[in-house]
């Protein structure tokens, strides 16, 4: 079996490119890491249980597990959104010219 040369990605866009993504799949990605983060701040500082939110949001308790210990495989921007809304909270999206095109 050959030796695997492990790979370090520093960035999501270097993650995206190691996996040969498009750089476009590392912005939805650090939007997802932004929302989520923000949403594990919420979570802690008010000291909600999973079932609460999952009640909230109108999902399953599973779901909001999974989402809070970082799984977002299968977990689209807009539940993320969702999410955050049943709690209270309300994103804001801006939108800036970057120096390169995704």
């Amino acid at each position: 079996m050959p030796k695997l040369k492990p790979i370090i990605a520093a960035t999501p866009e270097d993650l995206a490119g190691a996996l040969q993504l498009p750089t476009a799949t590392a912005k939805e990605w650090q939007v997802q890491h932004a929302l989520l983060k923000r949403l594990k701040e919420i979570v802690r500082k008010n000291k909600l249980t999973h079932g609460e939110i999952a009640k909230r949001a109108g999902t399953s308790r599973t779901r909001i597990t999974a989402i809070l210990n970082d799984d977002l495989e299968h977990v689209s921007t807009d539940l993320l959104i969702r999410v955050l809304a049943s709690l209270g909270y309300r994103v804001r999206v801006s939108v800036v010219q970057s120096n390169t095109a995704a």
